[in-house]
């Protein structure tokens, strides 16, 4: 007997339906990556926060190299909520326009004309904005007001994305030559920036054996869409104390130099450190791994683990850090070493 979807029934949870929502969260995880291995193999850290960052109703940039199976990982994911999914491709020559939508000007039989606004691909609720950084800023900001206002303004018209709206942009790490690279105000605006780097070998291998000899599964859809809204509310919910939202603050003020308890290291390394932003994240992000693990509550171990995909787009290494080969990577791992955690939490 197969289990019972989730079904939404109303905008704001009643306690019964928070209740359900909470059992059913123990096992989505096991019954997501059951459904992702028909096509996906490996990459489980990359999974698991691209569907941390969903279920907080947040957005993701993703480095890595072609040819990892980025738009196959992001598509097979909306396929299992039922979402619709729209990849673009970002070029030099992409206008805003081609990314939000334009009016034309229409003529019925009786000749009466009238603007019409046609939606671009924007009007997704899974959009892969794949190599982001090659079309200038002037198209990279259109997708701003989408993320953080969940709505596009066209002629003077505010047009209404459907929910859940959840943006994941791609960069390539290899040729950076002739790119645009994100300010650091549009970067803020993403919750995670994941890693995909190559398989191990065996499970390369795997890969290989599997694309070359029969055609792809297709993917049961296991949930409706709409549950991501409730889902959202499920995990603002999650308890947590106050002395673990401190821990995540203090990551996040010790990035900072310049400040009254700034470690030297961070002094002499960094450029410019992880905002408010960053905290928000780490808790937000939390509290959605402690259900997917089917914990009641946020524990150290759910901040230190989301430290880095949190804050590798929020620090900005100084010159002398890049001359000797120091990457956020490496800051990210001392600031864990230096910032005190709760002595009765346990460090993964």
């Amino acid at each position: 007997m197969s289990e019972p979807e989730l079904k939404t029934v109303a905008a704001d949870l009643t306690p019964e339906r928070e209740r359900e929502l909470v059992s059913q969260f123990r096992g989505l995880r096991e019954r997501i990556n059951t459904e992702l291995s028909k096509v996906i193999i490996g990459q489980k850290d990359v999974v698991e926060q691209l569907l941390i960052s969903l279920l907080s109703g947040g957005h993701c940039l993703i480095t890595g190299a072609p040819g990892l199976a980025k738009t196959l990982l992001v598509d097979s994911i909306a396929q299992l909520f039922d979402l619709k999914f729209n990849r673009i491709q970002f070029t030099p020559d992409l206008m805003p326009a081609d990314i939000t939508g334009t009016e034309v000007l229409e003529e019925d039989g009786a000749g009466h004309r009238a603007m019409r606004f046609i939606p671009g691909p924007i009007f997704a609720n899974v959009l892969l904005a794949d190599e982001i950084n090659r079309t200038p800023p002037k198209t990279q900001s259109a997708l701003l007001e989408a993320m953080q206002e969940h709505q596009v303004t066209a002629a003077g018209l505010t047009h209404q994305l459907k929910e859940p709206f959840f943006v994941l942009a791609t960069q390539n790490p290899i040729e950076m030559e002739g790119t645009y690279p994100l300010p650091e105000a549009q970067l803020d605006r993403f919750m995670f920036n994941v890693l995909i780097d190559y398989l191990p070998e065996d499970d390369e291998v795997a890969v290989v054996q599997q694309t070359t000899s029969k055609r792809r599964q297709k993917l049961q859809s296991l949930f409706e869409g709409s549950v991501i809204t409730e889902l959202n509310q499920v995990v603002q919910r999650v308890p947590i104390a106050e002395e673990v939202v401190r821990y995540a603050v203090r990551l996040a003020v010790a990035s900072r130099p310049r400040e009254k308890n700034s470690p030297e290291f961070v002094n002499d390394l960094i450029s410019w450190g992880a905002g408010l932003r960053a905290g928000q994240n780490m808790v937000l992000g939390g509290k959605a791994r402690a259900l997917l693990d089917g914990r009641p509550y946020v524990s150290t171990a759910d901040i230190q683990a989301l430290a880095k995909p949190v804050m590798r787009h929020r620090i900005l290494p100084n010159y002398r850090a890049e001359a000797e080969g120091i990457t956020t990577e490496t800051i990210v791992d001392r600031l864990l070493q230096h910032v005190e955690h709760p002595k009765q939490e346990a460090v993964a």
